[in-house]
C-alpha cells in the first residue's frame, strides 16, 4: 500500500509543523486529521489551512531531512512552507483502506485545487498509498503552464523517477527544459538517462543552435552515456557556433563517455582548449548559479 513505513514518518512531520505553528493551530491540525467526518469536511479543512499554520518557510536541518529520507528515499522538504508541509501532512491521515474511495477523494482535490494546493498535493505523490493509480495524474501535471507546479513535480521529487514510464519522464525532461527548470534539481536524472532521451535532445539542441541560442550545459550529462556516430555527427557541425561554456560541457560529456570516436573530437581547435576545464557536472551548477 506505502512504499515506505508511514506510521514512523508522520511523526516527524507532526514535529517539524509543530515547531513552525502555535498551539492553537498544532491542535485544530491534529482535530482536522482525527475527526473529517466527511469528504466535504476535509476539503474544506485542506483549503482553509494556509489561515490557520500560516506560511512561514521551514526551517528543517540536514538532521532532519537525512531522518526523513532515511525511512522516505529521496523525499526532501527542502524549500518548502509551512501550509504545504502541514497540507502533505493532512493527506497522510486520509483513510487508505478503500482504494476507489481513497484516489477518487484526491482526484477531487486535484480537480478543486488552485495553484498552492496543487503544488502540496504534488509534492505529496511520494507519500501516498497505491503509488502507481497516480502516474496519469503525474503526467498530466506536467502539461501544467504554472512553473511552482512543475517544480513541485520535478524538484527534489522521487515520484516521477520511481514511477513514469519512458516515454513520461522524457517528456517531463523536455518540459523542464523548454521552461528553463533546475535538471541538478530533478531526483533520479542520471538513473534515468536512456538512448532515446538522449537523441531528443541532440536534436533539441541542433534546433537551438540553428536559432543561435545555447543550451543548458546539463543537458549534456544526460547523453555522455550514449554517444554515438549519429549524435558525434551533430556535434561536429554544431560545434564551432556554441557557447564556451557550451564547448566546456561537451568536453566533459565526451571525457565521461566510453564511445571512442568521440574522444578525437577532444583534439580539434574548437574543444582543445575547454577539454579539461572542468572536471564535473556540479562546476556547471556552480558557474550557472553566478
Amino acid at each position: 500500500m506505502f512504499t515506505y513505513d508511514i506510521e514512523k514518518f508522520k511523526p516527524l512531520l507532526t514535529d517539524l509543523i509543530a515547531r513552525h505553528v502555535s498551539p492553537d493551530a498544532k491542535d485544530w491540525l491534529l482535530a482536522q486529521g482525527a475527526h473529517a467526518a466527511s469528504a466535504a469536511a476535509f476539503n474544506a479543512a485542506f483549503a482553509a489551512l494556509p489561515r490557520k499554520t500560516g506560511k512561514a518557510p521551514v526551517n528543517a536541518g540536514p538532521e532532519n531531512e537525512a531522518d526523513l529520507s532515511a525511512i522516505r528515499k529521496d523525499f526532501s522538504i527542502a524549500g518548502w512552507s509551512v501550509d504545504r508541509l502541514a497540507r502533505v501532512w493532512l493527506l497522510l491521515t486520509l483513510d487508505t483502506t478503500d482504494k476507489e474511495r481513497y484516489q477518487r477523494n484526491i482526484e477531487n482535490l486535484f480537480l478543486a485545487a488552485e495553484m498552492n494546493e496543487l503544488v502540496a498535493l504534488y509534492s505529496a505523490l511520494p507519500l501516498l498509498a497505491y503509488a502507481p493509480i497516480w502516474v496519469q495524474r503525474c503526467t498530466e501535471g506536467n502539461r501544467s503552464n504554472l512553473g511552482v507546479v512543475l517544480e513541485a513535480i520535478m524538484y527534489r521529487n522521487p515520484y516521477p523517477a520511481e514511477n513514469l514510464p519512458e516515454p513520461a519522464w522524457n517528456q517531463m525532461v523536455l518540459k523542464a527544459l523548454f521552461t528553463e527548470k533546475k535538471l541538478e534539481l530533478i531526483t533520479g536524472l542520471d538513473q534515468r538517462a536512456n538512448a532515446s532521451l538522449a537523441h531528443t535532445l541532440i536534436d533539441y539542441a541542433r534546433e537551438r543552435w540553428s536559432a543561435g541560442r545555447s543550451t543548458d550545459p546539463m543537458l549534456w550529462r544526460l547523453i555522455t552515456r550514449f554517444m554515438d556516430n549519429t549524435i558525434l555527427q551533430d556535434i561536429k557541425e554544431g560545434l564551432p557556433g556554441v557557447s564556451e561554456l557550451e564547448r566546456e560541457a561537451v568536453a566533459l560529456a565526451i571525457a565521461e563517455s566510453s564511445f571512442q570516436p568521440a574522444k578525437e573530437l577532444l583534439k580539434v581547435d574548437h574543444l582543445k582548449m575547454a577539454a579539461g576545464r572542468k572536471t564535473s557536472w556540479n562546476e556547471f551548477i556552480n558557474d550557472t548559479k553566478n
